[in-house]
């Protein structure tokens, strides 16, 4: 079992409403497909997701530290959903 950790940021559009969503993982394509299946937070059901942003960390604690402050940085997840078309 690895000790790394990734923190990411989902993007969502539909019709003029766009959205994120910030999560850690610790494997970025199962997470991203789970998300689309269905299987993620239930904020996440019935949306398409793609995949924004994305940063490893070397342990879990350190991604789950940067997920709380990515979270709150609105601004950095504002930007992000502008890329959304």
């Amino acid at each position: 079992m690895s000790d790394f950790g990734f923190v990411y940021v989902l993007g969502s559009v539909r019709g003029a409403d766009r959205r994120t969503y910030v999560g850690w993982c610790v494997d970025l394509d199962q997470r991203l497909s789970a998300h689309n299946a269905g299987r993620g937070a239930r904020s996440t059901r019935g949306r398409a997701w793609v995949l924004l942003y994305a940063e490893r960390y070397p342990s879990r604690r350190e991604a789950m530290s940067r997920e709380v402050s990515l979270k709150r940085d609105r601004a950095f997840r504002a930007a992000l959903a502008r890329l959304l078309e």
